[in-house]
């Protein structure tokens, strides 16, 4: 009887342990990859390694020391810096899909800004108008440049190979964050970091079906 309760309470605390450790969690990354080296200036100098549930890498990201003046957010938007500001750069090292099950192929890509358009093709994405578009770092090398929407989605269906960006959700946080993440809603695992100063949350792992 003795036995069984041990064994019983020792399988109960490895679940608990294997659950615990079952998320997506982040590291210390390293420096900017050479293949962003025309904006590395604009980055910081350690990225942030992003970790799926078994460990390996799932994508690091370098964001930018500055974001520029922030003024008054658009309608329903979280972030008052302008539009196509650049964010920074992510690594992309494993399979990985964007917000609407697209896949992320493998490869370096910029992150900008981007407000969705208020229309009925985009009711219900997201409670707020912020997303990152991605787009083929070998193509967006100026740090200072804010492309239009339609300069942007067109770099971004590059890397998407389809009629429409790859867009990750983000919003600017209230308050003041420390980086890492956590699981949030049904399926949602969301980073909170500092990108130019900024407290930030993006969603590295969830599918929206709109």
């Amino acid at each position: 009887m003795t036995m069984s309760l041990f064994r019983i309470g020792t399988t109960i605390f490895l679940l608990a342990g294997i659950a615990a450790a079952a998320g997506y969690r982040t590291e210390p990354g390293g420096p900017p990859p050479a293949e962003a080296a025309a904006l590395a200036p604009a980055l910081t100098a350690q990225g942030v390694r992003v970790l799926k549930p078994d460990g390996g890498a799932l994508c690091e990201f370098w964001f930018v020391r500055e974001v520029g003046k922030e003024g008054e957010p658009e309608q329903n938007a979280t972030w008052g810096i302008a539009h196509g500001t650049l964010l920074g750069v992510v690594k992309v090292e494993s399979r990985w899909s964007d917000r609407r099950g697209q896949p992320i192929r493998p490869g370096v890509y910029t992150l900008r800004l981007s407000f969705f358009p208020m229309d009925g093709d985009h009711q219900g994405v997201a409670p707020q108008r912020d997303f990152a578009i991605l787009s083929p770092v070998e193509i967006d090398k100026d740090a200072s440049a804010k492309p239009a929407f339609d300069a942007l989605m067109d770099m971004s269906r590059k890397a998407s190979r389809t009629p429409h960006p790859l867009v990750l959700s983000l919003w600017k946080e209230s308050g003041a964050v420390e980086t890492g993440i956590t699981a949030e809603g049904e399926s949602d695992q969301v980073l909170r970091a500092t990108i130019g100063g900024a407290p930030v949350a993006l969603i590295v792992y969830g599918r929206s079906d709109h």
